[in-house]
């Protein structure tokens, strides 16, 4: 396992516990993070306090979460992994699913670095 590895094991590992100290504990304090779902950017957050508000904010959306690494690849400064999640939601959401509905994705990250720390997160769904 290369160390890059380590450090995403970590993250999903902070991600699957609802710890956020752990998740971020490799970031650059100018971290930058997208998701795109459907092809479309649908939030995007710069540096380490924006994305530590959002990750308290999403901690309540869900009573479970799980994501696991189908895949790896790596490439010069970064890594793109292949993600399964689960969730079960603890809220309804605008878009009309409840509360209790068990969510079942694919999906890929992308984790761009620069020395030991993650400087680029891109969730695509």
């Amino acid at each position: 396992m290369t160390d890059r590895e380590k450090i995403i094991e970590n993250y999903i590992e902070g991600y699957n516990q609802f710890d956020i100290d752990k998740m971020v504990a490799d970031f650059g304090d100018n971290i930058i993070f997208e998701n795109i779902q459907n092809g479309e950017t649908n939030m995007s957050l710069n540096g380490l306090n924006e994305f530590r508000q959002q990750a308290e904010q999403a901690k309540t959306y869900f009573t479970e979460r799980t994501q696991s690494i189908k895949s790896c690849n790596h490439f010069d400064n970064r890594c793109e992994i292949e993600i399964g999640y689960r969730a079960i939601l603890a809220i309804d959401f605008p878009n009309g699913l409840k509360k209790g509905q068990e969510l079942n994705l694919l999906g890929k990250s992308i984790f761009e670095f620069e020395g030991d720390k993650i400087i680029r997160l891109t969730d695509i769904s």
